[in-house]
């Protein structure tokens, strides 16, 4: 219900980088994605009002989260989190060049089932007219990575879907009626995938 520039639901509560060395967006943000300061000089959010923030957004959030997962896992013995997000294509902050369309992230291997990761990617490389990647520039944000738990029966993946496969990234910023029909068709089949999986189990 909130704007990532009020907390990023996706970033760790300490502030610990999700990229070490590289350039990250931080828990609440300072900059836009193209290096644009978000607050006037003198008003940025200090330790107080962040920790304010962690507590009255991140944290209810996250809470919810993990009690659905222990739900889930406990009813059915296995849980799957499929965590979707979109992004520019070009963000020269974060990554040189252009991001394929599909960018799936298992926390380089470790937060999913590698049988149900090769399904997912079979998926996506198959999908005419897309690109995609596995453990690329994303390799998963916090919420991958911490829910993300094989042995105890909760799987967690990450797609950062570049907004060029549905949309304009410019301006009027306008829907892509046909790549998003398409897109959307490519999305139900990985659903798909993600249910006969978890049945399986």
């Amino acid at each position: 219900t909130h704007s990532r520039y009020v907390v990023d639901l996706n970033r760790d509560p300490s502030g610990r980088p999700l990229y070490p060395g590289a350039d990250n967006s931080e828990l609440v943000p300072l900059k836009t994605f193209a290096s644009e300061p978000i607050y006037r000089d003198g008003q940025e959010p200090d330790d107080a009002a962040i920790a304010a923030r962690r507590e009255t957004y991140w944290r209810p959030y996250h809470d919810n989260i993990a009690q659905e997962l222990a739900r889930l896992r406990d009813r059915f013995g296995v849980a799957v989190l499929w965590d979707g997000h979109s992004i520019i294509s070009e963000a020269p902050r974060f990554f040189e060049g252009r991001l394929p369309d599909f960018n799936l992230g298992t926390g380089k291997g470790a937060t999913a089932d590698s049988g149900l990761t090769a399904r997912i990617m079979d998926m996506l490389n198959g999908a005419e007219g897309f690109t995609a990647i596995l453990n690329g520039r994303f390799t998963g944000g916090y919420i991958t990575r911490h829910y993300g738990q094989p042995g105890a029966g909760i799987h967690a993946l990450q797609l950062e879907m570049a907004e060029i496969a549905y949309m304009e990234e410019g301006p009027p910023f306008a829907w892509d009626p046909s790549r998003a029909e398409n897109l959307t068709d490519v999305l139900r089949r990985v659903v798909a995938v993600l249910i006969d999986w978890a049945a399986g189990v």
